[in-house]
């Protein structure tokens, strides 16, 4: 039966290779940097731990918008491969879905990238709906008009 428990901010770090495998575009220097300003925002990560191994992660957030008031929002959320269909991502789910109960959460959303076909399904079987687009704008090429 793997432990679940919060990793400490200080500990952090350990996350980077299970970071690195959901961002394998992105530099791990890059990654690392990223991480280390989240470190200063209220950003927390659930581990997963089979013995020693950190065999899974789910960051999350607890926020509030206007349209749907506090919520949790879980990010970044992988498991090792040999550790996948074991039922563990809903093991995941069930911790930070009761986790946003006891901190006020009257809902949870999340992010997926469109072309993560087996995400949306994991998601989905979670009992979340498709209720808009997430969108980006890339602002280092943003030009000011004169």
């Amino acid at each position: 039966m793997p432990d679940f428990r919060v990793i400490e901010k200080n500990n952090l770090d350990i996350i980077l290779p299970l970071l690195q495998m959901i961002n394998p575009q992105t530099e791990l220097s890059v990654v690392a940097e990223r991480l280390e300003a989240i470190k200063s925002t209220d950003y927390q990560c659930l581990g997963v731990f089979d013995g020693d191994r950190l065999i899974g992660i789910c960051g999350f957030w607890i926020l509030i918008k206007i349209y749907v008031g506090k919520h949790i929002e879980p990010d970044n959320v992988v498991i090792l491969p040999e550790y996948r269909g074991q039922g563990i991502g809903e093991q995941i789910m069930a911790w930070i879905f009761e986790y946003g109960r006891l901190h006020g959460c009257i809902a949870s959303e999340l992010n997926v990238y469109v072309q993560n076909s087996p995400g949306v399904k994991f998601w989905m079987n979670q009992g979340y709906d498709i209720i808009g687009f997430h969108m980006q704008k890339n602002l280092s090429t943003f030009e000011v008009l004169p």
